[in-house]
């Protein structure tokens, strides 16, 4: 096995020293991927920071696992600012948001995940807090009722979604920055995942680098994940590192094909073609005969499949493309699918 190929750890003591409960990038130098957005957000941090002033507020949008959250952590890093992190379901009540606005320091970020299952009553409070940084608090309710004004240090709230077109039209508006993100190619992926490997010490070919990132659904959580899962095989079966073979064994044990396909991707084309004739048929039904959550398949099933042309989605309901019919060995015979 040639040595050009391995990728290790620089040094055993800083190996040592490593956070391994992260593989997030720190900084603009380490993030890979998503070219095209990250050098806007060099030019309005760069603009931010020269002018002495908070962030516009950014939204974030695109399928989980692309990197909304880490590129929050990298903005906040490179304008040497704190950052809270927050969810949409978690702000329940108006006083929940409260509590973190008044607290925020000047330039401080503000991650909301999820920001589209944010309660209506509190989204109302964000709306003069992201303009104005003000905050109007009633105290005192009923006949003596009064309007007490909070001001705010200015921030940058940061907002992530994975389904943009639930954001209602006025929060929508108030961010400065809507981007959405990409699906990576695996060149990126590859380079994520050599990255990883030496973080976490572990010696793994250009092959088998290769060979994960073109299972991983061009989403880097599930390259890291998957690089992790390889490891452990490759730790059980005694192999000195992670090259081709041990790579494909381990994704064959856990259930993901060379299309980056898992069981659920798989299950789902299998009941769209075998139990509804192709399609179309529409996404609770799919998701009733499946047993799992509508919201699962819509977020995390769908924008692979229809990225990668194994899905059509129409306005009478998904359709099966006959990509999925000769990756999954089905041949078309007019209206019936005949198993190969």
């Amino acid at each position: 096995m040639a040595l050009e190929s391995i990728v290790r750890a620089e040094n055993t003591n800083e190996v040592e020293e490593r956070d391994f409960t992260s593989l997030r990038p720190k900084s603009f130098a380490e993030y890979v991927g998503q070219r095209a957005l990250i050098e806007n957000l060099k030019i309005a941090v760069q603009a931010a920071k020269e002018r002495g002033e908070p962030l516009d507020h950014l939204l974030f949008h695109g399928p989980p696992g692309l990197g909304k959250t880490t590129i929050a952590y990298v903005i906040a890093h490179e304008m040497d600012a704190d950052i809270v992190c927050t969810s949409g379901p978690a702000l329940e009540r108006p006083a929940d948001l409260v509590g973190i606005l008044t607290n925020l320091k000047r330039g401080d970020v503000l991650f909301i995940d999820e920001i589209h299952r944010l309660p209506r009553i509190v989204e109302e409070y964000i709306y003069p807090a992201m303009e104005d940084f003000q905050i109007d608090m009633v105290i005192d309710p009923g006949p003596h009722a009064r309007s007490v004004k909070l001001e705010l240090s200015q921030f940058t709230i940061i907002g992530a979604t994975t389904r943009a077109g639930l954001i209602t039209g006025p929060l929508r508006d108030r961010f400065g920055f809507s981007l959405h993100l990409e699906f990576y190619n695996p060149e990126d992926l590859k380079t994520i995942i050599t990255r990883s490997a030496g973080i976490l010490a572990t010696r793994i070919t250009i092959d088998g680098a290769e060979s994960i990132a073109f299972r991983s659904r061009g989403t880097p959580r599930i390259a890291n994940r998957l690089l992790k899962r390889t490891r452990d095989y490759a730790q059980v079966m005694r192999r000195a590192a992670i090259d081709q073979d041990t790579a494909i064994e381990a994704m064959d044990i856990n259930g993901v094909d060379e299309a980056g396909l898992d069981r659920l991707d798989r299950n789902y084309l299998n009941v769209i073609i075998r139990q509804y004739g192709g399609g179309p048929v529409g996404v609770s039904a799919i998701a009733a005969t499946l047993n799992e959550e509508r919201d699962t398949l819509i977020d995390v099933v769908e924008p692979f499949l229809l990225a990668r042309g194994f899905l059509n989605r129409t306005s009478r309901g998904r359709v099966a493309t006959s990509k999925s019919y000769k990756h999954l060995g089905f041949a078309r015979a007019g209206q019936k699918e005949l198993q190969l």
